[in-house]
């Protein structure tokens, strides 16, 4: 019973993590759709407070051993490739 409470706790957080980073990339498709461009100083702060709250909530996730910290650093990896491809996308506009 405690190994499977242990299982679901660590599925439970890496599902919110990774729906965190996706609130993290449909910010920014929004921000850069409807109200600023990848070199404005408002893109740049937003993103870099959004990239820094979420690899602290990776952090606390691995330090508790609720995930391991490859699959933190690949969450963060997977979100910093998809909006390296938008910020590319958004260039050639």
């Amino acid at each position: 019973m405690a190994s499977e409470m242990i299982i679901d706790h660590k599925e439970k957080a890496s599902a919110l993590l990774k729906a965190d980073a996706a609130k993290i990339l449909k910010l920014i498709k929004v921000q850069m759709d409807n109200l600023t461009m990848p070199q404005c100083p408002l893109y740049e702060e937003v993103l870099d407070t959004q990239m820094f709250g979420l690899s602290r909530e990776i952090d606390f996730a691995v330090r508790l051993g609720l995930i391991e910290e490859t699959e933190g650093k690949a969450i963060l990896g997977e979100l910093e490739r998809e909006l390296s491809i938008l910020h590319e996308a958004s260039v050639k506009k």
